[in-house]
């Protein structure tokens, strides 16, 4: 069978284009609940349907005069894009492990090993192609796959500077070695300040776990959220960060729980086997601080931690968790 016609395979996209939007936003709202449920730290979560002129560009591509996609509707599977942005490159690990423990992986290609490999400095992203539906032998469906994009800030931002200056800037032919060089060397500094971000974070989480706690507002009756992280830092060494705003959430569960210092809480959980609720939950991915705490409360609470008003929106997740559980 002989290549699709490209304007063909353009007018189908463009036919079905409005119909992927509802699906990219949905995708958006499943990554986030995955992420925010697991207490894992990142920046933000943005998702699109493929431009009908981005597509057709796409379609069009050739290589050494031979069309590089044959049959661009099959081919190009980026038409529902997910964008993950964390701090840190350890978060990227973080949050690929959990999306394959969550949805079904077709695809997961690590851009920036790629490049490294090949003895450069460059484009680092990490790709993933994921279905909603389960199995095996998963086929590639627009309305059911997303492709997502993992990166650190730093790689999104040389991603983003690079495509901008060179798909859509005209630069002469006289200083393209030039270019390419300063990008290479722009792509190596900042692998080295992701190495020192990480470095920056691990010494101050690992100084939170055994530093004085910071005094709390007296006027707020919640455990602050920075207590709250010092506290966790400490009683999880392991686990990663969470968002801020999931410290203060927490801070709002334990208040419904009558827990307003740090005194009480870790009486609260002074008894829970931490290790044994974590292998009792059976992760692949390395869960965050507030998840973690979060485990642990529902070991302690029981079935009374279900009822909190601020876990009415995730009461079937933490029956299926209690059950793991309570399993014999």
């Amino acid at each position: 069978m002989g290549p699709v016609d490209v304007d063909e395979a353009v007018r189908r996209y463009a036919a079905s284009w409005p119909s992927l939007g509802p699906v990219a936003e949905s995708f958006v709202a499943t990554v986030t609940a995955i992420l925010d449920e697991a207490g894992i730290n990142y920046l933000s979560v943005t998702g699109r349907a493929k431009a009908v002129a981005s597509f057709a560009a796409k379609a069009a591509r050739e290589r050494d005069g031979e069309r590089v996609h044959t049959d661009p509707l099959r081919d190009i599977t980026d038409q529902v894009g997910v964008r993950v942005i964390t701090y840190v490159r350890s978060d990227v690990d973080a949050v690929a492990e959990l999306l394959a423990d969550q949805l079904t992986v077709l695809d997961d290609r690590d851009m920036g090993r790629e490049t490294a490999r090949a003895g450069r400095f460059g484009y680092a992203s990490r790709h993933l192609l994921v279905s909603l539906d389960e199995g095996e032998h998963t086929a590639y469906e627009p309305t059911r796959c997303a492709s997502i994009q993992l990166r650190t800030v730093l790689q999104h931002a040389w991603a983003e500077f690079e495509h901008e200056i060179r798909y859509k800037g005209t630069v002469p032919t006289e200083h393209a070695s030039d270019l390419d060089r300063r990008f290479t060397l722009a792509a190596g500094l900042l692998e080295l300040a992701d190495h020192e971000f990480s470095t920056i974070r691990d010494t101050i989480q690992a100084e939170l776990g055994g530093g004085e706690t910071p005094e709390a507002d007296e006027r707020d009756p919640r455990i602050s959220a920075q207590e709250l992280t010092t506290f966790l830092a400490g009683r999880y060494a392991s686990a990663g960060w969470s968002r801020t705003e999931h410290y203060e959430w927490m801070s709002g569960l334990l208040l419904e729980l009558g827990i307003a210092s740090l005194d009480e809480l870790s009486a609260l959980v002074r008894n829970v086997d931490s290790a044994a609720v974590t292998e009792r939950m059976g992760y692949r991915y390395p869960a965050g601080a507030v998840r973690r705490l979060d485990d642990d409360l529902l070991a302690s609470v029981g079935e009374g931690y279900l009822g909190l008003h601020g876990n009415a929106h995730r009461v079937d997740g933490l029956r299926a968790r209690l059950a793991k559980l309570r399993e014999v």
